[in-house]
């Protein structure tokens, strides 16, 4: 029997999604608005992205060379992967069956979804920790914190590797207190290699424009080099590998 997802589009890229250069497969549909998305063109599933996993796969195949040479894998990112969880794990166990190095790029606000075998044909998973703080994290992407935080207990207790990601928005995320509480969440998970604070920019304030949408942080300035410093030093300094 096929396997069908919602397939927003795909990439080949190096140094951004996972380790080497990878084949990133972005699904449609996300149940969170955070302030700063830059791809406001995944949150909904939409006509045309049905896409089925045997004729993705073909695709796939004639990168695999490449990528495995490269010392890459493939990804699935979103939106959020894990709104099509049987769709996303069929993707992961085809290239973890193939030799590849699997990457799960996610908020964790679905992690009850993925089940043991999903997270079996996952080599790591890239975890968007957006903020530390319950409040400020309803603030940024109108969901609730605590999902995130479950899930990332549970890839901890399985052994699972984590890259934690953080995006540092001036005035938003960047409150000591916030960013002291990622932190702590982050160092207290026996699995999380390193964390990535990743500046917050407006390059997708063209896509918002294209739908009819109003991007809300329009008027929010890039981290300054000063500010960035200060972050990764709060991380640093709960013994983490920042980058």
């Amino acid at each position: 029997m096929s396997t069908y997802g919602a397939v927003h589009s795909w990439d080949v890229s190096t140094g951004v999604d996972g380790p080497g250069s990878r084949f990133v497969v972005f699904l449609g549909g996300c149940p969170l608005r955070c302030l700063y998305c830059q791809n406001p063109d995944t949150w909904r599933i939409r006509p045309g992205q049905r896409t089925d996993l045997d004729s993705l796969w073909a695709t796939v195949s004639g990168y695999t060379r490449f990528i495995q040479v490269a010392g890459g894998g493939l990804t699935v990112s979103g939106g959020e992967p894990l709104l099509q969880p049987d769709f996303t794990r069929a993707l992961l166990a085809r290239a973890r069956d193939a030799g590849l190095h699997t990457a799960l790029d996610t908020s964790g606000i679905l992690g009850d979804r993925a089940g043991d075998d999903l997270l079996d044909a996952t080599s790591l998973v890239l975890l968007d920790v957006k903020s530390g703080d319950p409040a400020t994290y309803r603030r940024v992407t109108g969901g609730e914190l605590a999902p995130t935080l479950r899930f990332a207990r549970r890839l901890a207790g399985r052994g699972v590797p984590m890259w934690i990601r953080f995006v540092l928005v001036p005035g938003l995320t960047d409150d000591p207190s916030n960013v002291d509480a990622v932190a702590r969440h982050a160092a207290a998970l026996s699995t999380v290699e390193r964390v990535e604070v990743l500046p917050f920019h407006r390059l997708g304030a063209a896509k918002y424009a294209a739908l009819g949408l109003r991007f809300p942080l329009a008027g929010t300035p890039p981290p300054t080099p000063e500010l960035l410093d200060r972050v990764r030093g709060q991380f640093r300094d709960r013994g983490l590998a920042v980058y």
